[in-house]
């Protein structure tokens, strides 16, 4: 079932995909330099698909990196509550522990009286 509806979403997209880059094979300047439309210092010359692909890359990157930083905060408190769960998990082992118990048990209520 998911393989099929893979095929359903990824197969319409691919087929866009490339009837856009059939479409638009012309080379096309991108320009850096907003002061200069006659000689601009920097230039690249690339056909519109390849363009337009890269920056769909590009927006991917950043919204990947975006996201991750967006959820450090979430990262380091799982960590830190799996530290909390190993502590915990130790000290409840030691409790169990029938020498750990039968110690804790023979201690006076009183201080000073010993048994």
């Amino acid at each position: 079932m998911r393989r099929i509806l893979r095929w359903i979403v990824w197969l319409p997209v691919a087929i866009i995909v490339i009837s856009f880059a059939v479409a638009n094979r012309q080379w096309t300047r991108l320009s850096l330099d907003p002061f200069s439309s006659t000689s601009p210092f920097l230039t690249v010359e690339m056909p519109l698909w390849l363009l337009f692909i890269f920056g769909v890359f590009i927006g991917l990157i950043v919204g990947w990196a975006m996201c991750w930083f967006a959820q450090g905060r979430h990262r380091k408190l799982a960590r830190e509550r799996a530290r909390d769960i190993v502590r915990l998990q130790s000290e409840l082992e030691t409790a169990k522990d029938p020498v750990a118990v039968s110690a804790s048990t023979e201690l006076s209520p009183f201080i000073g009286i010993g048994p």
